[in-house]
């Protein structure tokens, strides 16, 4: 696929922000569960905390912010979800489960062959995981 290069257009999708109230528990989650990498952490000049995580096959970040002066963290239901693909979404059931987050439903296998499911994140963000067609 050709590369667009124009000035005046989006190129690249370089992060996905999700604010959280509690920082220590929701990075756990990004890091243990999921398996995430940590690529930095920084206090912004306006005092927000910020944690980047990566999944090992992607180049685009998420970026985990705690910043209180905006208020409560309110996560409405069914807005908005990650999604991220498994090898082996029974192994990665067991380890989450193990670890205190079952998934919240499925697995379901698709039209197409990929099994689907879902788990909640701290702070009720939803994370949807896919496993492949083998």
């Amino acid at each position: 696929m050709a590369l667009v290069q124009c000035e005046y257009m989006v190129t690249k999708l370089l992060h996905t922000r999700y604010r959280v109230h509690d920082l220590d528990k929701t990075t756990n989650f990004y890091r243990e569960v999921l398996g995430l990498k940590e690529v930095s952490r920084s206090t912004s000049d306006r005092g927000s905390q910020l944690v980047f995580f990566k999944a090992p096959c992607s180049e685009e970040l998420i970026e985990i912010c705690k910043y209180d002066a905006s208020g409560p963290v309110q996560v409405g239901s069914d807005l908005t979800h990650l999604a991220f693909e498994v090898e082996d979404m029974k192994a990665f059931a067991a380890h989450a489960e193990k670890l205190g987050y079952p998934l919240s439903d499925g697995p379901q296998e698709t039209s197409s062959g990929s099994l689907i499911a879902f788990i909640d994140a701290p702070e009720g963000y939803e994370i949807e995981l896919i496993q492949p067609k083998a």
